[in-house]
Order: C-alpha cells, then sequence, then structure tokens
C-alpha cells in the first residue's frame, strides 16, 4: 500500500478526508518497527530542541502512544516535567495539567482521561497528534479546533513549539484541504520516517 496519499484533496471533504487517513493510521500504528522508528525520531528532535516540558495527548485508538516514551524522558531527567491536556468545557482551549506515570486521572469530555491534578501547567513543547499533515506542516485534525483555540489563547509569553506525531501513512502530498485563516502550521512532524521541520524550527 503506498503510504502516503496523493489524491486532490480539493476533490474530497474534510470529513471523508479524515475517515480515509483514520484507516490508514489505525494500520499504521499496529506495525512495531514503525512505532519504534517513530520512537527513535523523537528523541533526536526532543534531544535538540531540550525542552523543560512536555504537553502530549492521551491515545485514541490509532494514534502513536507516547506515554510510555514519555516516562523514559522524564526518568532521565528530575527536572522535567510533562503535562495532559484537560477540556475544561466542549469547544473551549485546553488546559494542561502535570502528569507522571501512575498519576491518579479522571475521565473528562468525550470519554478521554484527564490528570486529577490542580499544577496547572505551561508546556514549552506540544506532542499533537494527527490525523493527516502535509510538507507545509498543516494538519488536519478530528474536526474539534481545540489545538487552534488553545494556541490562539495562550496565556504565556511565548507559544510553545508544536510538534505533530502522525505516522506516513497520515501524509497528504497535495496539501491539508479547506484550510482556514485560523489555521497555524505545526513546528515539525514526526512520523516513522523521520522528522520534518517546518515553521519556527525551519527557520533554525
Amino acid at each position: 500500500m503506498n503510504p502516503s496519499i496523493a489524491c486532490n484533496p480539493a476533490a474530497e471533504s474534510k470529513k471523508a478526508w479524515r475517515l480515509r487517513l483514520r484507516a490508514g493510521r489505525l494500520e499504521a500504528s499496529s506495525d512495531a518497527l514503525a512505532n519504534a522508528a517513530l520512537s527513535e525520531h523523537l528523541d533526536a528532535l526532543v534531544g535538540h530542541l531540550a525542552p523543560r516540558s512536555i504537553g502530549f495527548y492521551w491515545p485514541l485508538p490509532g494514534e502513536f502512544d507516547a506515554r510510555e516514551w514519555i516516562a523514559s524522558w522524564l526518568a532521565a531527567d528530575a527536572s522535567r516535567r510533562a503535562a495532559l491536556p484537560v477540556i475544561a468545557e466542549r469547544h473551549a482551549p485546553l488546559h494542561f495539567y502535570f502528569w507522571t506515570p501512575g498519576a491518579p486521572m479522571r475521565e473528562g469530555h468525550h470519554g478521554i482521561p484527564e490528570p486529577d491534578s490542580a499544577e496547572a501547567a505551561l508546556p514549552d513543547l506540544l506532542l499533537v497528534p494527527c490525523v493527516g499533515f502535509d510538507r507545509d506542516g498543516y494538519r488536519l485534525g478530528y474536526g474539534g479546533g481545540y489545538y487552534d483555540r488553545t494556541l490562539a489563547a495562550w496565556p504565556g509569553a511565548a507559544l510553545p513549539l508544536t510538534v505533530g506525531i502522525a505516522y506516513e501513512a497520515c501524509r497528504i502530498d497535495e496539501g491539508v484541504p479547506e484550510r482556514g485563516a485560523h489555521d497555524l502550521p505545526l513546528d515539525a512532524v514526526v512520523t516513522e520516517a523521520g522528522a520534518h521541520l517546518v515553521g519556527r524550527l525551519a527557520a533554525r
């Protein structure tokens, strides 16, 4: 199977693309070698960027499960912190709260586990799951707009670096369809094939 999808994105709606790409991603996520390679490329990129805190995500079916990688990253340096998003209400910006392996969790909106913590975080870097992505770093998500709203309302002095986590099966060669004025490109995308730098990281 061709690992990337090179159809004309203008011919299909975002909904149709999501269905197509999620099926390919689900298959790719079951490949242990692909997951190991993705972990290695993520190691290299994050080691170069050297963030002190990382916001990540609780994995849904088909998404790369970053929990083991995060646990190893935390164990290597006691000063490092990790955080997970909390949805205070639907269609509102995400808020991040610190997380450690084995930390108490609760069920949040959409049935996604969230940290049962009162310690809010402003991560230096966000790992962002992708349904699809293109060469310019634009991301196709689930359609809820949570990450766009979160970055638009980010309370810190500087925006966190954004690293998309995907598989080559999620690549849209002709570009993410129906980009909006509010859409922001990621700073990098990591797949089993390597790290693709765009945005602020491409200029470094």
